[in-house]
């Protein structure tokens, strides 16, 4: 059986970036792209913040420009999923769909999933109103007013971001009780622009047929009774999903799931290393992700050296 040098699994800003650098090293990278290619920004319409775009940039041009990039060099890309791994000796193995894919070294780069609702509304309308990410999409939505749903810190801190653009930002939380720190809390209740709507979930995202978010239909949990809210927007911050559950018992993972590294990239097994949003639950940039996936590729490149390959 072909021993690969490297395996990148995943293809976002991360596993993009680390197959372009280990392609310009002549590692001849496999990159598996996963069950969501391109990641998040995928689902992402306009990008401003990725340094080099002054005008902004669509999220699925950019991932199809990295990909490009890296492909110039020899990078292989395979529509697949890695359904498990053996980490225990070297060289890796790796189940993807019904192949074997031996490699000695491997960049994790498989990224979170953004947590949904899971309504066929919303999922119609990511990318026109409704969003996961407040860094990316908050700028769009100044002067007007947001909804954020969730109880956790991830809300607050969404929540508390979007006040600089909104005039007004409701919190819809399913319960009255919030899994967020005090202080994350304390600070969201003292905002002036923080509204809070507890009890309460969504039912419906408005509206499909326009191709926009002009309101969401609200159900009281307490009381049963429907209202249709007005909003421009409804943010989650419910949390992301990292996609690391194949090396569960493997590699060192938080209470969260997200893979444990040290160093910035490396896992405890010597060889393997994780990047991007799969590692990173503080910044979840594009920037951050592309920066971590170079990082990654690097270490591949002297592993490899120093074990004589």
């Amino acid at each position: 059986m072909d021993i690969r040098n490297v395996v990148v699994i995943g293809s976002g800003c991360a596993g993009h970036t680390a197959a372009l650098y280990t392609a310009r090293a002549n590692l001849k990278p496999l990159v598996i792209e996963g069950h969501e290619p391109g990641g998040q920004l995928s689902l992402t319409t306009l990008v401003e913040n990725f340094p080099g775009f002054p005008e902004g940039i669509q999220g699925p041009e950019l991932i199809a420009n990295m990909r490009k990039q890296a492909e110039r060099f020899g990078a292989e890309y395979q529509l697949a999923h890695v359904t498990a791994a053996d980490l225990s000796k070297r060289p890796f193995t790796l189940q993807v769909g019904k192949n074997t894919i031996q490699t000695q070294t491997l960049i994790i780069a498989s990224g979170a999933s953004a947590r949904w609702l899971g309504l066929p509304s919303e999922q119609a309308l990511i990318g026109h109103g409704v969003s996961s990410c407040a860094t990316c999409d908050g700028f769009f939505f100044s002067g007007k007013e947001i909804a954020v749903i969730g109880g956790g810190d991830s809300a607050m801190e969404e929540a508390l971001f979007l006040t600089r653009f909104a005039t007004k930002v409701t919190l819809i939380h399913r319960r009255d009780e919030f899994r967020a720190s005090k202080i994350m809390l304390d600070r969201a209740q003292k905002h002036d622009k923080i509204k809070f709507l507890t009890n309460t979930l969504v039912e419906d995202v408005l509206d499909a047929s326009k191709k926009e978010v002009t309101g969401l239909k609200l159900r009281n949990l307490r009381s049963g009774a429907i209202t249709d809210f007005p909003t421009s927007a409804m943010f989650l911050g419910i949390g992301h999903i990292p996609n690391a559950k194949i090396f569960e018992g493997q590699l060192d993972a938080d209470q969260d799931g997200y893979l444990k590294t040290t160093n910035y990239v490396f896992t405890k097994v010597p060889g393997v290393y994780a990047c991007g949003d799969v590692q990173d639950r503080r910044y979840r940039q594009a920037i951050t992700a592309a920066g971590s996936g170079c990082m990654a590729a690097l270490e591949v490149e002297k592993f490899l050296e120093d074990s004589g390959h």
